[in-house]
């Protein structure tokens, strides 16, 4: 295998977005102008670049709440495809922050137990939800916030559903941008079985993935 020398780009810092997402924006043009710094890159020697958090978020992007859209402070999923396809043309691989562990509390699923409770199809799944308590937020339920952090839900990764729809979002990332490898955040957090899966499927999809 060839060497990789990589560079991490947070796009949200360095293209300068707002730090809160309204969800009312139209589409940045945050991630073209990433395209003109690749002659730098190339010049320093970086053959890879790790990218993220790119998916739609509340504030910082580790909250996502949209596995699907490119958050829309950046642009949207046209120009992330625009980029990578760039670094692609430049012999750069491309991968991506992968947020598997935790979701925002916008994500939709959480926004069905926050209205529906005891009684949302999704209860399951994120980690040790119950309803023997509130949550600092108030919520009529807890539930694991990443290392303490309630604004990142953590997800039930033993949950079929939860882990079929992470899945099936890396999959998309893999086809519709055709990204090469994942950074996975709090790996740490995620269980071997999980992470065994996603290996297979990612490799069943990009057999150099």
């Amino acid at each position: 295998m060839t060497d990789r020398f990589f560079y991490h780009i947070y796009p949200l810092g360095f293209c300068g977005c707002p730090e809160k997402n309204d969800f009312s924006c139209p589409a940045g043009r945050g991630l073209r102008g990433i395209e003109a710094h690749i002659p730098r890159l190339l010049d320093m020697g970086v053959n890879a670049v790790y990218i993220g958090p790119l998916f739609e978020s509340a504030t910082h992007g580790y909250d996502t709440l949209d596995y699907f859209h490119v958050d829309r402070r950046l642009g949207d999923n046209d120009s992330l495809k625009r980029l990578a396809q760039a670094f692609h043309d430049n012999g750069i691989i491309v991968a991506l922050d992968a947020v598997l562990n935790h979701a925002g509390r916008h994500f939709f699923a959480f926004k069905d137990l926050q209205a529906r409770g005891e009684s949302s199809a999704y209860r399951d799944w994120f980690s040790n939800a119950r309803f023997d308590g509130k949550s600092p937020y108030g919520d009529n339920f807890t539930y694991d916030g990443w290392n303490g952090h309630y604004n990142l839900v953590k997800f039930n990764s033993r949950n079929r559903e939860a882990r079929e729809h992470l899945f099936a979002a890396v999959k998309f990332w893999i086809e519709e941008f055709g990204i090469d490898g994942l950074r996975l955040d709090a790996a740490d957090h995620l269980s071997p079985e999980f992470m065994d899966e996603l290996a297979d499927r990612c490799a069943a999809l990009k057999k150099d993935f």
